[in-house]
């Protein structure tokens, strides 16, 4: 056989044993908290070329996104400290499979009104803060006082979504506001708040990818891929601060110029699962249960699995 036609044939016979083998490849269920995750790949390009087939499932916050990975209704998803805690405490067989690290003054931020007689969170004493139940927000609160001397019941909390809170303190029933991007550079650039303290040293500031047992023993393969494009996809967006910023804008319906100011002072890197990252959400959680938020003390140490450490040398060759 002629060697162009030999070739032909060979790369024929490649092509058909990688289509099949993605088709022995069952589709990979991705919890999506509004649209952010699958916004950020298709803007980055990270959705073409998929060798199996995503399946996303939208929710609106990160409370009912923990529930659907607890029921096994979905294979992987986004979450923050306190909900992944929360999942934990709830029994869920979860594992947090990647880690990326937000870096930005306001990441997270308690707020005040312009001109308010609360200067320091000590001042907050016997005052009302909006924020959301068990949210990173609510976390905030919590840390903050402590740090200041205070407890929790020295405070009183109105428990509401983001959406809900900010006319709180825009007409004064509360006296502070806890949240987190985008809410933060929405008030802040457009409203008529100040931040009293950020998180970006009180917090980890970690979003983490957690996937269930049973996914990691049957999906493996599709998890490592799609672990290693989200963090190609957060170096994109890093590097593409006003595109991200647009395709953002799209989902949200937020002027482009908040996310594009909350992008550019904010930056994503992919840490490494190791006992640092462990301490420091077994903090959280033994904070929450001290805090009677969890019934009992939870090992957080179960709910990491350090071996899709290597997918991050592998984002960074590709």
């Amino acid at each position: 056989m002629p060697i162009p036609r030999l070739l032909s044939t060979l790369l024929c016979s490649l092509a058909l044993v990688s289509a099949a083998h993605a088709a022995d490849l069952a589709p990979l269920k991705v919890a999506n908290q509004k649209s952010t995750i699958k916004a950020l790949l298709q803007v980055s390009g990270e959705l073409e070329s998929v060798p199996y087939q995503i399946q996303f499932s939208e929710f609106p916050a990160a409370a009912p996104l923990g529930e659907a990975l607890n029921a096994g209704a979905v294979d992987v998803g986004a979450l923050g400290d306190a909900p992944y805690v929360f999942a934990l405490g709830a029994g869920a067989p979860l594992k947090v499979v990647s880690i990326t690290h937000l870096q930005g003054r306001f990441t997270t931020a308690i707020l005040v009104p312009k001109g308010s007689p609360i200067k320091t969170v000590a001042d907050l004493k016997g005052q009302r803060i909006v924020t959301t139940r068990g949210s990173i927000g609510h976390f905030l609160v919590i840390k903050a006082l402590r740090e200041a001397g205070l407890k929790t019941s020295d405070v009183s909390f109105v428990y509401l979504m983001p959406s809900e809170s900010r006319v709180l303190l825009e007409n004064g029933s509360v006296a502070a506001w806890s949240t987190w991007d985008p809410y933060t550079t929405v008030a802040t650039t457009q409203g008529d708040e100040q931040v009293l303290i950020s998180g970006e040293k009180l917090l980890s500031n970690h979003l983490y990818l957690a996937a269930t047992s049973e996914a990691i023993a049957n999906k493996r393969a599709q998890l490592e891929d799609f672990v290693t494009r989200v963090d190609r996809a957060w170096q994109w967006a890093n590097a593409h601060p006003e595109q991200y910023a647009a395709a953002m804008a799209k989902v949200t319906g937020l002027p482009v110029a908040v996310h594009l100011a909350a992008a550019k002072n904010t930056r994503m890197e992919r840490v490494a699962i190791d006992d640092s990252v462990v301490r420091g959400l077994q903090n959280t959680a033994d904070i929450y249960q001290q805090e009677g938020l969890l019934p009992k003390r939870i090992d957080v140490s179960k709910g990491f699995d350090a071996s899709f450490n290597q997918s991050t040398s592998l984002a960074r060759a590709q």
